[in-house]
């Protein structure tokens, strides 16, 4: 069976892979943001995470995996690439960025620049 001719402008193949949007959770508090993605099936290893200015970025890919022994008659997804950007304030300090991922959710703490910390002021007696 022929599924090009069969279900027309359908093919085995991706004509492109457009990026997926992984659901994100932003928390501030007093020291920074924290910032957890969903990134289910992907690997330290083909993550990238990179800051241009004050845009940070995260990008993945994950192979969905099939059997050595199957072979695919047809398959909308074959490579799910994950993207997504954020545009961070200027009193957040991008070059101490700590990530991590675990069981498919990655987890970034970006602390705000000190001179942007709240902090008390002493008032001196005269």
């Amino acid at each position: 069976m022929d599924m090009k001719q069969n279900e027309p402008g359908r093919t085995t193949q991706p004509a492109s892979l457009t990026p997926l949007v992984p659901p994100v959770d932003i928390v501030e508090d007093a020291e920074g943001i924290t910032v957890r993605a969903d990134l289910p099936g992907v690997s330290k290893d083909s993550l990238s995470i990179g800051v241009d200015g004050e845009t940070l970025t995260v990008e993945a890919t994950v192979e969905l995996g099939e059997g050595v022994a199957m072979q695919a008659v047809y398959a909308e997804i074959r490579v799910a690439q994950y993207k997504r950007s954020f545009v961070l304030g200027r009193d957040l300090d991008t070059t101490r960025i700590d990530a991590a991922i675990r069981n498919g959710v990655l987890t970034m703490r970006v602390p705000k620049a000190e001179q942007a910390k709240p902090r008390r002021v002493a008032v001196k007696a005269e």
